[in-house]
């Protein structure tokens, strides 16, 4: 009989496998059948069958090809059961091919450009790729989305049943077809970055790992897209927030702004790839969203050099992504940058042109940056009143506190946007 410390430890050795190599073992799985849905449940089906014989025989060597061998016989049996148009036969020779190799191929890219595939409907194709590949549930990719746990759920089962039925490839379509499914691409890669993003001190460990798996992507996109500007500037943005984790809580676990961290605690080695891989980026003259959020968290790494916020600067590059994109939140990160750089008043008005969106008047950095203004013209009461909506709307206990200090004091906050700033 297994003792307590064995099935302890085939539950942390099953848990580490199902953050790390669950994407990997669905994309090539659902490569082979077009059927994402069989692939995840094969799997999962895998994950049990490790957790009633890892404690008894103890963890294989290569727990990732024991688990793609248990769910790739699962996947096959449910084949011949169902009748698939599939070759069970070929899948077997792929997935043993595949386990006799050093490492399993790692087809993850090749399933987000399926899951952006035009066949499948524009508004869930973000989503798919977030559960798919980067492993979020369905209730987090509603919040995220604005909709029900439930109608995401069954939009994300009628996107995968479409993609078997569909036969739709996975792999990385030709130049001609890359256009119209990049952007998506790019924008789910960032989306799951973000989420693990949200975690500033790395406590929660799948987080944690969900920033460093999008980073990863990142890197392979621009392997892969080495002439794509935008998959470089992508991959800059995303290491340039990273960069800063080490600084975004003090010592005693408070939130720290932007404009506030230390910058000695920035990972250097981090920031040079960002700045490399950026100036790639800027080299091919085709300016995009992603390189224009690049190019403002570099202008913030300049304080290293200069100790000085270059905000000029930044209030340019804001306008620049709002003439581009025309987005509310770049709207609103625009106005503090001209408040810090014409005045407070200035940064009211600004923020006033954007007021009337209704996604604006939820999202919460949009009233921590309207208290900070509001204090600065001396407006103490409407501030008093944007605080409340602000810390109301705020989830992270360390930025809440953090709120709560600046209104007891009256103060503002230099740089309200880095209280919720989504990198």
């Amino acid at each position: 009989m297994a003792n307590h410390h064995e099935n302890d430890g085939a539950h942390t050795v099953a848990e580490l496998l199902a953050r790390r190599s669950r994407s990997k073992l669905i994309a090539f799985l659902a490569a082979q059948t077009c059927d994402v849905a069989a692939a995840e449940d094969a799997l999962q089906e895998a994950f049990e069958a490790a957790l009633e014989d890892w404690p008894r025989q103890g963890c294989p060597q290569n727990a990732e090809a024991w688990l793609l061998t248990v769910a790739r016989r699962k996947l096959i049996d449910h084949m011949r059961r169902d009748r698939w148009n599939g070759d069970p036969e070929e899948l077997e020779r792929l997935a043993v091919a595949a386990t006799e190799e050093a490492e399993i191929p790692d087809r993850r890219l090749a399933l987000l450009f399926a899951c952006a595939h035009p066949a499948i409907d524009a508004a869930i194709r973000a989503p798919l790729m977030l559960q798919v590949v980067l492993g979020l549930e369905a209730s987090q990719i509603a919040s995220a989305f604005l909709m029900s746990p439930g109608a995401m759920a069954q939009r994300l089962v009628r996107a995968k049943a479409k993609i078997r039925h569909a036969g739709i490839p996975f792999r990385v379509p030709e130049r001609g077809g890359l256009a119209e499914r990049l952007d998506g691409v790019l924008d789910a890669v960032y989306a799951g970055f973000t989420e693990g993003w949200v975690d500033a001190a790395g406590t929660d460990e799948a987080r944690r790992e969900l920033a460093g798996e999008a980073i990863y992507l990142g890197r392979m996109l621009t392997e892969l897209l080495p002439d794509e500007p935008e998959a470089w500037g992508l991959l800059a943005l995303m290491l340039y927030a990273e960069a800063r984790r080490p600084a975004r809580r003090n010592q005693g676990g408070e939130f720290v702004p932007l404009t506030e961290q230390e910058t000695a605690l920035w990972n250097t080695p981090m920031i040079e790839e960002a700045e490399a891989a950026l100036r790639r980026a800027c080299g091919f003259g085709q300016i995009g969203r992603f390189q224009l959020e690049a190019a403002i968290q570099s202008a913030h790494v300049e304080r290293r050099r200069t100790g000085k916020i270059a905000w000029t600067a930044i209030l340019e590059l804001y306008a620049a992504l709002v003439k581009l994109t025309g987005s509310p939140v770049a709207q609103i990160n625009r106005a503090v940058a001209l408040a810090e750089v014409e005045g407070a008043d200035a940064g009211l008005q600004a923020l006033a042109l954007v007021e009337a969106d209704d996604r604006v008047r939820a999202y919460q950095p949009y009233w921590a940056a309207r208290a900070e203004l509001l204090v600065r013209t001396g407006a103490h009461d409407e501030a008093q009143k944007a605080y409340e909506i602000a810390i109301g709307m705020e989830a992270d206990p360390a930025v809440r506190r953090f709120l709560e200090k600046k209104r007891a004091q009256g103060d503002g906050v230099k740089d309200a946007l880095t209280v919720r700033f989504r990198p």
